[in-house]
């Protein structure tokens, strides 16, 4: 269980709170289930009285950079920035398929009959637009890093599903599981345990975002699975 301990501080002022959000942690309350744990709530623990305003969210298995509000006055500037788009946002990912630089600029909506998850709606959706940048490229995947220019549910999610390369891991976009067994030859499984794999949530991690006021560019450093994942495959998969 995630403690307030394990929780990075990447950078505090007088103004803001930014951390290292750990992966599989909700970002702030649950809806429908208040006593499930959560990063604003483990922040707050630590600082009674004091205010505290989450600006923006990461889905619940994202790792990455998560700023807060200290104060009121910095709450409405930090959340103007993010609405009006201001903002800086680079996520590092790691897909399947043969890469390629591209700007992804499809509108994505929700789901009818999964609320909670989104897709591409030509109709209905709002404006969404990625842009992605080759990293590394290996055999059958790529490091990716990718900038949203707006922030919808899902975005990134939806649209690297929507041009055929779902992330690594995301299973509800059709996301495989990475496993040794899918990179090293001749793998030979131990008898009788059965194969974990090395990145089994989604290989989505919130790298930097840059403000205007203050200007600022707070950068997290990447979580240990997806460090294994890239290890194993420069090991195992690499190009040329």
């Amino acid at each position: 269980m995630t403690t307030q301990s394990d929780i990075e501080i990447l950078h505090e002022d007088d103004g803001l709170l930014a951390v290292n959000k750990p992966a599989g942690l909700l970002a702030v309350p649950d809806r429908f289930d208040k006593a499930k744990a959560n990063l604003f709530d483990l922040l707050r623990a630590n600082r009674v009285g004091q205010y505290l305003g989450n600006v923006h969210r990461l889905d619940r298995h994202t790792s990455g950079v998560m700023i807060f509000a200290k104060t009121s006055d910095a709450y409405r500037q930090l959340t103007a920035q993010f609405r009006e788009r201001q903002t800086r946002k680079v996520y590092a990912t790691i897909y399947q398929g043969r890469p390629a630089d591209q700007v992804i600029d499809r509108p994505i909506g929700e789901r009818p009959d999964r609320p909670g998850y989104s897709r591409i709606d030509e109709k209905n959706g709002k404006p969404a637009r990625s842009r992605v940048r080759v990293r590394e490229e290996f055999r059958g995947y790529a490091w990716l890093e990718v900038e949203i220019e707006t922030g919808r549910p899902h975005q990134i999610r939806v649209h690297l599903q929507a041009i055929g390369h779902p992330l690594m891991g995301d299973a509800d976009y059709g996301g495989a599981p990475l496993r040794l067994s899918d990179l090293k030859p001749g793998y030979k499984p131990k008898p009788g345990v059965e194969e974990r794999p090395l990145l089994a949530r989604p290989a989505l991690h919130a790298a930097a975002v840059t403000l205007v006021q203050p200007a600022l560019t707070i950068r997290a450093p990447l979580p240990k699975d997806i460090e294994v994942a890239l290890r194993y495959l420069r090991r195992f998969s690499a190009v040329g």
